[in-house]
């Protein structure tokens, strides 16, 4: 499904990035970690066409999206979630919804009009349901809960229907218990749609709890990639990131 062969980017001469090769198979569920500074959010921005790379290709279902302009590689199925929530915060949750549906089926001249398409209204809600907005649609969402507010930035990057999404640190910002509540959100998404889904995170008790798959990044490099209970026993990652505490044990 999603692939990447010899990714490489850098910044004034500081290597973000340098020589990943992945893949993510259709319907898998992979975490990305690795300490600050190790790439991860580059690497998203990437493989959404945020910022192109040096060298290297991204490939989706064998067609190589590099040099595409990020609207055209959502069209093709890859959306994303941000660390920070990027959503418009004077408008209400439908409204948000309904326009970037609207926006990604070009059909932009009609979402100051006052009654959308009937198929992006539907699609927006069917996303609201999906994420238990549905109560807050005619909410700001500049009123919205943190927890909501990357929930809904989550529903923008989902009712442009992809079969790869990335999410960026779902989690956070959030207290134990909101934390616990997102990440099952987001597995229960992830089973209901069948989609590709690749996320970071830095909580090591829910990457242990979720993923199938977790590929460690560090200083741009892939230091390790496997079952989570490979990666918990990996001497390099212990040393690198994990360490000796309690979430190497995590259950």
């Amino acid at each position: 499904m999603l692939a990447v062969e010899g990714l490489s980017k850098s910044f004034g001469g500081v290597a973000a990035i340098q020589d990943v090769s992945l893949k993510f198979a259709p319907g898998s569920l992979t975490a990305i970690i690795g300490p600050n500074g190790a790439g991860k959010t580059t690497f998203f921005n990437l493989i959404s066409g945020a910022i192109r790379p040096d060298k290297g290709r991204v490939t989706l279902s064998g067609e190589d999206i590099v040099g595409l302009p990020p609207a055209q590689i959502a069209r093709r199925g890859v959306a994303r979630s941000f660390q920070i929530a990027s959503i418009f915060p004077s408008l209400t949750v439908e409204a948000i919804l309904t326009a970037t549906v609207q926006a990604h089926l070009r059909q932009a001249e009609r979402i100051m009009r006052r009654f959308p398409l009937p198929e992006c209204r539907e699609r927006a809600f069917a996303a609201m349901d999906m994420l238990g907005l549905a109560d807050k649609a005619a909410v700001v969402s500049a009123n919205l809960s943190h927890g909501d507010q990357k929930l809904l930035d989550i529903g923008l990057a989902l009712v442009l229907e992809p079969r790869v999404l990335l999410l960026d640190e779902p989690t956070a910002g959030m207290g134990s218990e909101e934390r616990w509540q997102m990440i099952e959100k987001v597995r229960e998404l992830w089973k209901r749609q069948n989609i590709t889904l690749v996320f970071i995170e830095h909580d090591m008790d829910i990457v242990f709890k979720i993923a199938e798959a977790i590929c460690v990044l560090c200083y741009g490099r892939v230091l390790a990639e496997g079952s989570p209970d490979s990666i918990r026993g990996n001497p390099e990652v212990i040393a690198a990131y994990l360490g000796t505490s309690e979430e190497t044990d995590a259950p």
